[in-house]
């Protein structure tokens, strides 16, 4: 099923004129307005009028070696951080939520707050400092219509700022996703005949697609790359519970959307690996690399 979106526009302002630094973040149309700093700059940001109105915040940073948040929400951010959240010792940045005319009221934030923590158990990506869930506080039809719709721009946001936190790469689960795949779909397979494993995955609306079922090699074998990017994916994934062990492999418990097939080969194979080479369509005609150039020449070929 082919997604239509409609474009936005984000604008970036950086307050010290560094990328480092607090900056601002805000979308035409949306009145909800981002501050984000680093802890070393709190308290120029908590000095900030933005940060004496009501709204949420997360707290970014680590423990243990793993990502770590917490979501809050006030009347007067400022003071809830200092009051508080100055005391938690791990965390290296901060972003305000608000609304440039301080529009949001008590019921509005306790309800955003309640779902971005709602949003991130989902995702899994962090663990959360936060204790329980908040329940969500009751709000007429429409203001709970009103935020999510806000809630909806900040999830958009959020990942512009690289708070990755709420970015959800769980797919319908197979039965469901084949039951939607559109006819001219791709479908590609990848076999490692050494470690025994097959995995499947399709490219569908610019999401490259793992799907349920299919098996990874049970640890990470690549020389020298135990803390690269591809090796923390396939810890996660198995912390988080979409690979399972079933002894001598890991599977696939739910359709997971990676950024590129060479993502997916690494996770599925346990290493390094060049997707674009190793994954083929399931028919076995071509790689990847030589699909993915057949069809930018019959884009060219179509633009003549």
């Amino acid at each position: 099923m082919t997604r239509t979106t409609e474009g936005r526009s984000l604008e970036l302002y950086f307050i010290e004129g560094r990328p480092d630094g607090m900056l601002t973040a805000e979308v035409f149309n949306w009145t909800g307005h981002v501050l984000m700093t680093p802890r070393t700059r709190i308290g120029a940001a908590l000095a900030r009028k933005e940060a004496r109105y009501t709204g949420v915040y997360i707290l970014l940073g680590e423990r243990d070696g793993e990502p770590r948040a917490y979501i809050g929400e006030g009347e007067n951010i400022s003071g809830r951080i200092r009051n508080h959240d100055t005391e938690k010792d791990w965390w290296t940045s901060a972003v305000l939520v608000t609304t440039g005319a301080n529009a949001l009221n008590k019921a509005h934030v306790k309800y955003l707050e309640a779902r971005l923590v709602e949003e991130a158990r989902e995702s899994g990506r962090v663990t959360l400092d936060n204790g329980n869930t908040p329940p969500c506080p009751g709000l007429s039809e429409a203001a709970q219509s009103n935020m999510e719709a806000f809630l909806g721009y900040l999830l958009m946001v959020l990942p512009a700022l690289r708070v990755d936190m709420f970015i959800k790469n769980i797919r319908p689960k197979a039965n469901q996703a084949k039951s939607e795949r559109t006819s001219d779909a791709p479908r590609f397979v990848l076999e490692n005949r050494k470690r025994g494993l097959k995995a499947y995955a399709t490219l569908e609306d610019g999401d490259f697609i793992v799907e349920a079922g299919s098996q990874a090699n049970v640890a990470w074998d690549g020389a020298n790359t135990k803390h690269s990017g591809y090796a923390v994916l396939h810890e996660d994934l198995q912390r988080t519970g979409v690979l399972k062990n079933e002894g001598d492999h890991l599977v696939f418990t739910e359709n997971y959307a990676f950024k590129s097939p060479s993502a997916a080969a690494g996770v599925v194979n346990g290493r390094p690996s060049n997707g674009t080479l190793e994954w083929k369509l399931a028919d076995g005609s071509m790689n990847y690399k030589a699909w993915e150039a057949s069809k930018l020449t019959e884009l060219a070929a179509g633009q003549e």
